[in-house]
């Protein structure tokens, strides 16, 4: 049992802590209070080619083992979580492409997925139905060899920039919903195929995240994921499932930065003639949120490890339930250590408080972690202890 990082994702975490500290910090503050679009941090990712992290080699990606996967998310979300889900949307498609398409869907998309050339994200969420995946009332109709799409996705990132976009639709509506939902390979710039809105967002700045209206959308049927209708939710919660430690690898990111920010400003604030890090209760804060942080990280790590070699749905929803929650502790106790100035925009933790919501709602509500990690243990699939 090793908890260490070895050397190759050593270097790899000092490469990206490096690119987070001198491209994203500086500027992270100014761009996300003024809503600029990260395009130099975007040409940045290109160039290191965490495009590529989930595409397999022979098609020109990284091939990230899972660890190394989830130090890109944990780094840059130290830095900037916003940025952050640029390649979050991304990897999840590219690497569904990479598994679940046809040789011919990777051989078109995979090469300029990897490079940033092309970029994507996914389009689950509708209007209607989140959680409830199943209640998704987007429908794609045959008409010889098109599809014909029709419907409303929202909370999309990358909705502007994503070519193609897996959209999840209804392909049959008389079998189970389970087994009449299918993902097609929309292509930028189709007719009917619009960004319809932008969605304001408490916070998660940064990345664009839209509404997206499909109205008579034609789709060739050989952009169906896989080539074989009815198997779209099943490639969707694969997908989520890498997703979860995406999540959780950003929210230890953000728990790190908060607690970074607090113990800087515990050794420099001074009250009654001393540094308030001498009070127990400060330091108090400090201990819990340095405990939970570690535990998030080594969780999430351990989950990374366990994909690699299959199915990890417990161990998944655990890092990204635990991380997530996690994240809203530290982001509310560095406020707290930081007293009036954590409100203050002028302070990095402010920010942070804002961020932390999203990771104990995306992928998966954390009340829906809970229901996966329970059901789970109850079924045999997983076990606490060795």
């Amino acid at each position: 049992m090793d908890f260490e990082l070895n050397d190759e994702q050593r270097m790899f975490r000092r490469t990206l802590r490096e690119f987070v500290d001198s491209e994203i910090v500086p500027v992270a503050p100014e761009w996300e209070r003024t809503g600029r679009y990260p395009t130099e941090i975007v040409e940045r990712f290109k160039h290191l080619g965490l495009f590529g992290m989930t595409v397999p080699e022979e098609y020109g990606g990284l091939a990230l083992d899972r660890v190394s996967f989830a130090l890109v998310f944990e780094e840059i979300a130290r830095g900037w979580m916003g940025v952050a889900g640029v390649l979050g949307s991304h990897s999840l498609a590219a690497w569904m492409i990479a598994e679940h398409g046809t040789e011919e869907q990777r051989k078109a998309y995979l090469p300029d997925l990897a490079t940033g050339a092309r970029r994507t994200g996914i389009a689950l969420t509708e209007p209607g139905a989140g959680t409830d995946l199943q209640g998704i009332q987007t429908r794609a109709v045959r008409d010889g060899d098109h599809y014909v799409v029709n419907g409303t996705k929202t909370w999309i990132t990358n909705a502007r920039h994503a070519d193609p976009m897996p959209v999840l639709v209804k392909t049959s509506v008389a079998e189970p919903a389970h087994r009449g939902m299918s993902l097609l390979l929309v292509e930028a710039g189709t007719p009917g195929y619009t960004v319809s809105r932008d969605l304001p967002k408490l916070g998660y700045k940064g990345t664009e995240t839209c509404e997206i209206a499909l109205v008579d959308v034609r789709v060739p049927v050989a952009n169906l994921l896989g080539g074989v209708e009815g198997r779209g939710m099943q490639q969707a919660l694969s997908a989520l499932e890498l997703g979860r430690i995406n999540i959780a690898a950003r929210a230890v990111g953000v728990s790190q930065c908060a607690y970074d920010a607090a113990l800087n400003y515990s050794r420099e604030r001074h009250a009654f003639g001393r540094p308030i890090a001498d009070f127990q209760a400060i330091q108090l804060k400090l201990a819990d949120m340095a405990t939970d942080i570690q535990a998030a990280r080594l969780l999430t790590y351990w989950a990374a490890t366990r994909s690699a070699a299959g199915a990890v749905n417990a161990e998944a929803a655990m890092a990204k339930y635990f991380a997530s929650e996690v994240a809203l502790r530290t982001t509310m106790e560095a406020m707290r250590i930081h007293g009036g100035y954590g409100y203050s925009q002028e302070f990095v933790v402010e920010r942070l408080y804002r961020d932390a919501p999203l990771m104990a709602i995306g992928e998966g509500t954390n009340d829906v972690q809970r229901m996966v990690i329970a059901r789970s243990l109850i079924s045999g699939k997983a076990r606490v202890g060795w």
